[in-house]
């Protein structure tokens, strides 16, 4: 009876084994094309760490393929594959096809979810389970060598897990981007998304829908430079690497036993970082982004700073105001600060240095890590649109330049350990630093010689003013002078106050840096367009002059025609035809305007603009380089004819000069050659550049300066660039262009644009050689890469590959941006 019990007890001992051995043996981490997975079976990882099977959420029927945490209790689920198509019961069924690619199946088969476009050909492939909680597929004789034909780490949905990217792949274009899930009992994409935007110097931004909702601010070599908790730590580690392959942001754990994710939550909306509690049992929140109030997207407004421990949080920086006193007191900062007084680029600006910012916005900055921040603060200083530079690397006391043009935004203040040093732009009157006491005994000694030799001056102006004959030789030679010079009818002052109601707020029809414009008309019924220079303008004087010296000697139909100019004590002012159509850029960007434009009329506006280009530079009696063409620059008569308007930029170059170069830097960022807008050289190509941007802003409708994609961070020129090599150039095409009769004249100009906006002027065609390519049906050369992305250095031998690198480097080569 014993020898019985005792066999039975060892038969049960080993059926419970046997049992065991079983269940262990069926907690796979692998399919092969002869598997397959069917609801209420799973993928388990080799460690237990993850586990991928089906699920549903709130006892709904719905059904989702997804992975989990094999070793928590609560299902804490990390990454969803038909997040947007659940299967309705429980006949899911995962498998790997006939051409090796993983598909999901519903109940009549019908494909719900499926992988393709692999990165190499499937040779016996696998899906494997990880532990890291990437799902992978990998031909069976890569081994775990990490050669992956496709991963789930590619495509994250609301989580971020350690080792996986946040960032682009350049060459295949992919962005690795977390979007919340739309509810707790709903995995589709929300209207959350968190995102490395591909600037010169980019950042992680978090988008509410369409509009910003908080950014990190850009990456100082050894954090994001508004991220407080992003400093070394016992938890994590972190990395951010940026190369001409790949740009990305990614975490690993310092202790691989702990549990640590990063979630998009839409209830919240907040980027949440949680690590497991083994005691509690339970997730515990680590840090959270937005932190506070003064994490919102541009509370502040332009040159706003925010302090989270003052009242009212929003605070201008030093040096600015209130732009609306109204609306700040009662607490709206959306106007944001305006300068105390306004730069003046002409006669020379300075730097005011804040300590311990956020930085701003690095949508239109630009990135050289080759300059020290003395060579930073030479190169902005001499472009009239950048507005603050700073360190781009603040490790070993700091190296590397970034530069920002345009208003700076959504700036707060750090606590003394975070933040950066940044350098802003100031009238040179409210900079920063004391006259030590020799200089103060300079200044009282140039000032005394001044005051006498002005006293000489004005005893010798005295003396001269008695001498009749004198006065009468001068006042002549002036007047000959000014006739030589200008050549063009004079306007009395009563003429056009009379003309323009005094200069009424009911006439002005614009103003730019010369100062407003208004509408008038003169006596005989002829209407007319007054440029009035503002007094307060720095750079108003030299654009008059240029206008009247260029405009008076120019003569085209593409080019708007100056009748004359009125000179009267401090007024300055050029009076011009009128357009009654005013300016291009109110018709392609407007959506219901732009209607009146059909194709054949924006292929007459392109043919013009090019044919007054080449007026300027090969026919007219100065060989003229406008060096601001833009859409807003253009105007249009009353038959929609393109006329180029404001030379205030003008440069002339002589005789067998082909470029020049200058120290003051002044155009439109969007418009500006690379070698322009970097090195301040200017040619006929230069304006070659800003005319291909021009045509692809008629073509498409859009924008370049801001222009912003959903899918990728590339602005206008670069997106078409994409499309190009994609083959899929009609998705850039305005619906209004695209009439199938002119479609091929259509890509004719799409595929000009693109050769006049190749990145090294020396490739760039002659405006002579545009004008024939538009006239023409000859096959075109193939574009090269433009110059929207990949800064090398004015020269090809300067050209190199960046190699990756797996630190916290930046190794971005600069991208030309777009501000004004």
């Amino acid at each position: 009876m014993s020898m019985d019990t005792a066999s039975l007890a060892f038969l049960g001992t080993a059926t419970s084994l046997v049992i065991f051995l079983f269940k262990f043996s069926t907690a796979l981490d692998t399919i092969t094309p002869s598997q397959s997975l069917s609801d209420g079976e799973t993928l388990v990882s080799r460690e237990g760490t993850f586990e991928l099977g089906f699920f549903s959420l709130d006892d709904s029927e719905k059904r989702y393929l997804g992975i989990w945490y094999g070793n928590i209790p609560s299902k804490t689920v990390v990454w969803v594959a038909n997040r947007n198509n659940p299967i309705n019961g429980s006949s899911g069924l995962l498998t790997i096809n006939s051409t090796g690619n993983p598909v999901l199946l519903s109940d009549n088969r019908t494909v719900v979810w499926s992988v393709s476009n692999l990165t190499k050909e499937a040779q016996e492939p696998i899906l494997q389970l990880l532990d890291s909680g990437n799902f992978v597929l990998r031909n069976k004789n890569g081994g775990d060598l990490g050669i992956y034909l496709w991963q789930s780490f590619d495509y994250p949905c609301d989580t971020l897990l350690p080792g996986m990217k946040l960032g682009w792949d350049s060459k295949s274009g992919l962005n690795r981007h977390l979007s919340s899930w739309r509810s707790p009992t709903d995995p589709s994409p929300g209207d959350f998304m968190w995102e490395v935007q591909l600037h010169s110097n980019p950042e992680a931004v978090m988008w509410k829908g369409t509009e910003k909702y908080y950014r990190s601010g850009p990456w100082n070599g050894i954090a994001f430079s508004g991220g407080i908790a992003l400093r070394p730590n016992p938890v994590f580690g972190f990395n951010f690497v940026s190369t001409e392959e790949e740009i990305y942001y990614k975490f690993n754990l310092n202790n691989e036993s702990l549990l640590t994710r990063i979630v998009m939550n839409q209830t919240t909306y907040n980027r949440e970082r949680y690590t497991w509690n083994d005691v509690n049992r339970s997730w515990s929140l680590y840090d959270i982004v937005p932190r506070d109030r003064c994490d919102s997207y541009g509370l502040c407004g332009a040159y706003g700073n925010c302090i989270v421990s003052e009242l009212p949080v929003c605070q201008c920086l030093k040096g600015f105001k209130p732009r609306s006193l109204e609306t700040w007191n009662l607490k709206d900062w959306s106007q944001g600060c305006m300068r105390n007084k306004p730069l003046n680029c002409e006669t020379g600006d300075g730097f005011l240095k804040f300590s311990g910012l956020k930085l701003p916005d690095t949508t239109h900055s630009w990135v050289n890590k080759t300059m020290n921040l003395r060579e930073c603060r030479a190169t902005c200083l001499k472009n009239c649109s950048c507005m603050a530079y700073s360190s781009s690397d603040i490790r070993g006391g700091g190296s590397g330049c970034a530069i920002w043009f345009g208003d700076l935004m959504d700036m707060r203040q750090l606590p003394a350990d975070g933040g950066q040093e940044l350098y802003i732009r100031m009238n040179a009157s409210e900079t920063e630093g004391k006259a030590k006491p020799k200089m103060k005994i300079a200044i009282i000694t140039v000032a005394a010689i001044a005051m006498v030799s002005g006293m000489l001056i004005v005893s010798f102006a005295i003396y001269k003013r008695k001498t009749k004959s004198t006065e009468q030789t001068s006042n002549n030679t002036q007047n000959n002078q000014d006739n030589e010079d200008i050549e063009l009818p004079l306007f009395g002052l009563p003429i056009i106050v009379n003309s323009t109601n005094n200069f009424s707020i009911n006439k002005k029809i614009g103003e730019g840096g010369f100062g407003p414009v208004y509408r008038g008309k003169l006596i005989d019924g002829q209407e007319i367009a007054v440029k009035r220079l503002s007094r307060t303008s720095g750079q108003g004087l030299n654009e008059f002059k240029n206008e009247v010296i260029f405009i008076a000697k120019l003569q085209h139909r593409n080019l708007v025609k100056l009748l004359g100019c009125c000179i009267q004590g401090e007024e300055r002012m050029l009076v011009y035809e009128y357009m009654p159509n005013k300016s291009l850029d109110s018709f392609i960007f407007d959506k219901t305007r732009s209607r009146l434009l059909d194709w054949a009329k924006r292929f007459n506006i392109i043919c013009g603009i090019a044919r007054g280009l080449l007026y300027l530079h090969q026919d007219s009696r100065l060989r003229i380089i406008h060096r601001d063409l833009k859409a807003s620059n253009i105007l249009l008569d009353n038959e929609m004819n393109p006329k180029i308007s404001d030379f205030g930029m003008a440069k002339t170059v002589g005789g067998e000069q082909t470029e020049g170069n200058t120290n003051r830097v002044v155009g439109t960022y969007g418009y500006m050659a690379p070698e322009y807008a970097t090195d301040g050289i200017f040619s006929d190509k230069s304006d070659v550049f800003s005319f291909g941007i021009l045509i692809l802003e008629i073509i498409s409708g859009k924008k370049s300066r801001g222009y912003h994609h959903p899918d990728h961070s590339h602005n206008l020129i670069g997106h078409a660039w994409r499309l190009w090599n994609e083959g899929k150039c009609l998705e850039l095409i305005d619906s209004v262009s695209g009439d199938s009769l002119y479609i091929s004249e259509v890509m004719r100009c799409y595929h000009i644009s693109l050769l006049c906006a190749q990145h090294h002027a020396e490739d760039r065609p002659s405006m002579a050689v545009v004008v024939l390519m538009l006239g023409s049906k000859n096959l075109l050369p193939e574009p090269k890469e433009p110059g929207f992305f990949k800064y090398k250095g004015r020269h090809r031998e300067e050209s190199s590959s960046s190699k990756i690198e797996s630190s916290s480097t930046n190794e971005m080569t600069i991208s030309l941006l777009e501000a004004r």
